[in-house]
Protein backbone atom coordinates (compact mmCIF):
# COMPACT_ATOMS: atom_id res chain seq x y z
CA UNK A 1 0.00 0.00 0.00
CA UNK A 2 3.06 2.34 -0.27
CA UNK A 3 2.30 4.97 -2.30
CA UNK A 4 1.50 8.80 -2.93
CA UNK A 5 -1.92 9.84 -1.89
CA UNK A 6 -4.16 11.82 -2.65
CA UNK A 7 -5.42 13.83 -5.28
CA UNK A 8 -3.90 17.15 -4.72
CA UNK A 9 -0.39 15.65 -3.58
CA UNK A 10 -0.53 13.59 -6.60
CA UNK A 11 -0.24 16.60 -8.42
CA UNK A 12 3.03 18.27 -6.64
CA UNK A 13 5.17 16.32 -8.99
CA UNK A 14 3.05 14.16 -11.15
CA UNK A 15 6.15 12.45 -12.71
CA UNK A 16 7.16 11.16 -9.77
CA UNK A 17 3.71 10.11 -9.01
CA UNK A 18 3.53 8.12 -11.65
CA UNK A 19 7.29 6.73 -11.09
CA UNK A 20 5.89 5.36 -7.59
CA UNK A 21 2.37 4.47 -7.62
CA UNK A 22 2.14 3.11 -11.20
CA UNK A 23 5.50 1.75 -12.37
CA UNK A 24 6.83 1.05 -8.52
CA UNK A 25 3.43 -1.07 -8.09
CA UNK A 26 3.54 -2.97 -11.15
CA UNK A 27 7.07 -3.31 -10.70
CA UNK A 28 6.67 -4.63 -7.40
CA UNK A 29 3.78 -7.05 -8.86
CA UNK A 30 6.04 -9.12 -10.97
CA UNK A 31 8.74 -9.59 -8.30
CA UNK A 32 6.61 -11.06 -5.97
CA UNK A 33 5.10 -13.09 -8.86
CA UNK A 34 8.99 -14.29 -9.57
CA UNK A 35 9.93 -14.63 -6.54
CA UNK A 36 7.28 -17.26 -5.43
CA UNK A 37 4.78 -14.69 -3.51
CA UNK A 38 1.41 -16.24 -4.16
CA UNK A 39 -0.83 -13.53 -3.63
CA UNK A 40 -0.89 -9.51 -4.66
CA UNK A 41 -3.56 -6.87 -3.47
CA UNK A 42 -2.74 -3.65 -5.25
CA UNK A 43 -4.71 -0.52 -3.20
CA UNK A 44 -6.80 1.11 -5.46
CA UNK A 45 -9.49 4.24 -5.71
CA UNK A 46 -12.92 4.27 -6.82
CA UNK A 47 -11.40 7.97 -7.78
CA UNK A 48 -10.62 5.99 -11.34
CA UNK A 49 -14.18 6.52 -12.02
CA UNK A 50 -13.73 10.47 -12.30
CA UNK A 51 -17.17 12.27 -13.10
CA UNK A 52 -19.96 10.14 -14.43
CA UNK A 53 -23.71 10.19 -13.92
CA UNK A 54 -25.45 6.80 -12.76
CA UNK A 55 -24.26 4.44 -10.54
CA UNK A 56 -20.97 2.29 -11.39
CA UNK A 57 -19.77 -0.87 -10.88
CA UNK A 58 -15.85 -2.58 -11.73
CA UNK A 59 -17.44 -3.23 -15.31
CA UNK A 60 -18.30 0.74 -15.35
CA UNK A 61 -16.67 2.72 -18.06
CA UNK A 62 -13.45 4.62 -16.20
CA UNK A 63 -12.85 8.02 -16.79
CA UNK A 64 -10.03 9.14 -14.15
CA UNK A 65 -9.66 13.36 -13.58
CA UNK A 66 -6.12 13.34 -12.15
CA UNK A 67 -2.65 12.00 -11.93
CA UNK A 68 -3.20 10.22 -8.83
CA UNK A 69 -6.57 8.38 -10.52
CA UNK A 70 -4.78 7.57 -13.64
CA UNK A 71 -1.60 6.33 -11.62
CA UNK A 72 -4.25 3.47 -9.64
CA UNK A 73 -5.93 2.89 -13.21
CA UNK A 74 -2.73 2.23 -14.87
CA UNK A 75 -1.19 0.06 -11.76
CA UNK A 76 -4.18 -2.16 -12.41
CA UNK A 77 -2.79 -3.49 -15.16
CA UNK A 78 -1.35 -6.10 -12.56
CA UNK A 79 -4.35 -8.18 -12.95
CA UNK A 80 -2.78 -9.21 -16.06
CA UNK A 81 -0.21 -12.06 -14.35
CA UNK A 82 -2.61 -13.29 -12.23
CA UNK A 83 -2.55 -17.40 -13.06
CA UNK A 84 -2.18 -20.59 -11.42
CA UNK A 85 0.53 -19.45 -9.09
CA UNK A 86 -0.12 -15.64 -8.28
CA UNK A 87 -3.25 -14.45 -7.42
CA UNK A 88 -3.79 -10.73 -7.96
CA UNK A 89 -6.63 -8.53 -6.54
CA UNK A 90 -7.62 -5.21 -7.31
CA UNK A 91 -9.35 -2.86 -4.27
CA UNK A 92 -11.19 0.25 -5.46
CA UNK A 93 -11.58 2.00 -2.25
CA UNK A 94 -14.33 4.38 -1.55
CA UNK A 95 -13.00 7.67 0.43
CA UNK A 96 -11.84 6.67 3.94
CA UNK A 97 -12.82 8.30 7.12
CA UNK A 98 -12.01 8.05 11.00
CA UNK A 99 -9.19 7.77 13.07
CA UNK A 100 -6.08 5.96 11.60
CA UNK A 101 -2.47 5.74 13.40
CA UNK A 102 -1.21 8.17 10.43
CA UNK A 103 -4.21 10.89 10.83
CA UNK A 104 -5.70 12.17 7.71
CA UNK A 105 -7.76 15.32 7.88
CA UNK A 106 -7.56 16.28 4.32
CA UNK A 107 -9.85 13.21 4.05
CA UNK A 108 -13.81 14.42 3.21
CA UNK A 109 -15.47 13.35 6.33
CA UNK A 110 -12.46 14.06 8.82
CA UNK A 111 -11.85 17.28 7.05
CA UNK A 112 -15.02 18.67 8.52
CA UNK A 113 -14.86 17.45 11.59
CA UNK A 114 -11.48 18.97 12.09
CA UNK A 115 -13.22 22.52 10.82
CA UNK A 116 -16.31 21.83 13.14
CA UNK A 117 -13.68 21.39 16.24
CA UNK A 118 -11.21 24.51 15.43
CA UNK A 119 -13.60 27.14 13.17
CA UNK A 120 -17.07 26.15 13.97
CA UNK A 121 -18.16 25.47 10.69
CA UNK A 122 -17.67 22.87 7.94
CA UNK A 123 -15.55 23.71 4.67
CA UNK A 124 -17.36 22.35 1.62
CA UNK A 125 -16.02 22.74 -1.63
CA UNK A 126 -17.84 24.16 -4.64
CA UNK A 127 -21.04 23.12 -4.74
CA UNK A 128 -21.88 20.60 -2.28
CA UNK A 129 -23.86 18.68 -4.88
CA UNK A 130 -21.13 15.80 -6.38
CA UNK A 131 -21.34 12.49 -5.46
CA UNK A 132 -19.14 10.35 -3.15
CA UNK A 133 -18.91 6.71 -2.24
CA UNK A 134 -17.19 6.41 1.66
CA UNK A 135 -15.68 3.53 3.88
CA UNK A 136 -14.37 3.56 7.28
CA UNK A 137 -10.67 2.96 7.07
CA UNK A 138 -11.46 -0.41 9.36
CA UNK A 139 -13.86 -1.73 6.92
CA UNK A 140 -11.53 -0.99 4.26
CA UNK A 141 -8.97 -2.93 6.23
CA UNK A 142 -11.10 -6.02 7.10
CA UNK A 143 -11.86 -6.36 2.67
CA UNK A 144 -8.19 -6.86 2.76
CA UNK A 145 -7.81 -9.27 5.14
CA UNK A 146 -10.79 -10.95 3.69
CA UNK A 147 -8.89 -10.99 -0.25
CA UNK A 148 -6.05 -12.20 1.62
CA UNK A 149 -8.35 -15.20 3.10
CA UNK A 150 -10.75 -15.68 0.01
CA UNK A 151 -10.07 -19.14 -2.09
CA UNK A 152 -8.30 -18.34 -4.84
CA UNK A 153 -10.57 -18.82 -7.75
CA UNK A 154 -12.94 -15.88 -6.15
CA UNK A 155 -10.65 -13.27 -6.21
CA UNK A 156 -7.99 -14.34 -8.59
CA UNK A 157 -7.92 -11.32 -11.34
CA UNK A 158 -10.66 -9.60 -9.66
CA UNK A 159 -11.39 -6.02 -8.82
CA UNK A 160 -13.92 -4.88 -6.38
CA UNK A 161 -15.26 -1.72 -5.23
CA UNK A 162 -14.79 -1.58 -1.38
CA UNK A 163 -17.70 0.77 0.34
CA UNK A 164 -21.50 -0.04 0.50
CA UNK A 165 -24.06 1.52 -1.61
CA UNK A 166 -25.84 3.20 1.80
CA UNK A 167 -22.78 4.98 2.30
CA UNK A 168 -22.96 6.73 -1.33
CA UNK A 169 -23.62 10.36 -0.03
CA UNK A 170 -23.58 14.06 -2.35
CA UNK A 171 -21.37 16.13 -0.16
CA UNK A 172 -23.87 19.16 1.07
CA UNK A 173 -26.32 16.77 2.88
CA UNK A 174 -23.04 14.74 4.32
CA UNK A 175 -22.31 17.97 5.76
CA UNK A 176 -25.06 18.34 7.43
CA UNK A 177 -25.35 14.86 8.51
CA UNK A 178 -21.86 14.95 10.30
CA UNK A 179 -23.16 18.32 12.36
CA UNK A 180 -25.75 16.52 13.60
CA UNK A 181 -23.66 13.66 14.53
CA UNK A 182 -21.34 15.31 16.49
CA UNK A 183 -24.13 17.87 18.12
CA UNK A 184 -23.04 21.59 16.56
CA UNK A 185 -24.78 23.61 14.23
CA UNK A 186 -24.53 23.55 10.85
CA UNK A 187 -22.46 26.53 9.52
CA UNK A 188 -20.64 26.09 6.51
CA UNK A 189 -17.96 28.37 4.33
CA UNK A 190 -17.25 27.51 0.31
CA UNK A 191 -13.61 26.65 -0.30
CA UNK A 192 -11.50 25.71 -3.77
CA UNK A 193 -13.37 25.79 -6.87
CA UNK A 194 -15.98 23.69 -8.24
CA UNK A 195 -15.12 19.81 -7.97
CA UNK A 196 -14.73 18.09 -11.35
CA UNK A 197 -14.99 14.27 -9.77
CA UNK A 198 -18.75 13.09 -8.60
CA UNK A 199 -19.42 9.41 -8.77
CA UNK A 200 -21.48 6.89 -7.34
CA UNK A 201 -20.61 3.62 -6.57
CA UNK A 202 -22.29 0.22 -6.83
CA UNK A 203 -20.83 -2.16 -3.95
CA UNK A 204 -22.81 -5.10 -4.62
CA UNK A 205 -19.96 -7.57 -6.43
CA UNK A 206 -17.85 -7.43 -3.08
CA UNK A 207 -20.98 -8.58 -0.78
CA UNK A 208 -21.78 -11.06 -3.16
CA UNK A 209 -18.60 -12.62 -3.62
CA UNK A 210 -17.03 -12.26 -0.34
CA UNK A 211 -19.86 -11.51 2.02
CA UNK A 212 -18.31 -8.02 2.88
CA UNK A 213 -20.70 -5.58 4.76
CA UNK A 214 -18.88 -2.02 6.15
CA UNK A 215 -19.85 -2.22 10.14
CA UNK A 216 -19.68 1.44 10.77
CA UNK A 217 -21.18 4.87 9.28
CA UNK A 218 -20.07 8.29 8.64
CA UNK A 219 -22.31 9.11 12.08
CA UNK A 220 -19.49 6.84 14.10
CA UNK A 221 -16.74 7.85 12.56
CA UNK A 222 -17.30 11.89 12.99
CA UNK A 223 -18.24 10.90 16.19
CA UNK A 224 -14.82 9.28 16.99
CA UNK A 225 -12.88 11.95 15.23
CA UNK A 226 -14.24 14.10 17.49
CA UNK A 227 -13.90 12.66 20.80
CA UNK A 228 -10.05 11.95 19.52
CA UNK A 229 -9.50 15.58 18.80
CA UNK A 230 -11.69 16.83 21.92
CA UNK A 231 -9.64 15.03 24.28
CA UNK A 232 -6.20 15.12 22.81
CA UNK A 233 -5.94 11.91 21.10
CA UNK A 234 -5.25 13.09 18.13
CA UNK A 235 -3.68 16.87 16.76
CA UNK A 236 -4.01 19.01 13.98
CA UNK A 237 -0.50 18.22 13.02
CA UNK A 238 0.81 19.60 10.07
CA UNK A 239 1.78 15.99 8.51
CA UNK A 240 -1.79 14.62 8.44
CA UNK A 241 -2.81 17.49 5.67
CA UNK A 242 -0.93 15.14 2.81
CA UNK A 243 -0.05 17.82 0.21
CA UNK A 244 0.62 20.57 2.78
CA UNK A 245 3.34 18.13 4.48
CA UNK A 246 5.18 17.29 0.84
CA UNK A 247 5.37 20.98 -0.14
CA UNK A 248 7.08 21.72 3.03
CA UNK A 249 9.65 18.47 2.31
CA UNK A 250 9.99 19.56 -0.95
CA UNK A 251 10.69 22.82 0.28
CA UNK A 252 12.88 21.78 3.17
CA UNK A 253 14.76 19.95 0.93
CA UNK A 254 15.82 22.32 -1.68
CA UNK A 255 16.57 24.88 1.41
CA UNK A 256 18.78 21.80 2.90
CA UNK A 257 20.55 21.69 -0.61
CA UNK A 258 21.38 25.20 -0.57
CA UNK A 259 23.11 25.26 2.75
CA UNK A 260 24.91 21.70 2.99
CA UNK A 261 28.85 21.52 2.33
CA UNK A 262 29.72 18.16 0.43
CA UNK A 263 26.57 16.80 1.88
CA UNK A 264 26.58 18.14 5.26
CA UNK A 265 25.28 20.79 7.50
CA UNK A 266 27.76 21.10 10.03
Amino acid sequence: MAALSNDPAGELEPEKTMEINCEGRRRVARLAKERGVERYILASSCSVYGFQEGVLDECSPTNPLTTYARANLMAEESLSLADEHFTPVVLRQATVYGLSPRMRFDLAINGMVLGFYKHGRIPIQRDGTQWRPFVHVRDTSRAFLMCMEAQEDRVSGQIFNVGSNEQNYQIMPLARLIAESIGVPFEYEWYGSADARSYRVSFDKIRRVLGFKPELTPREGAREVYTALREGVVKDDPRTITVAWYRHLLEMQRFLREVELEGRLL
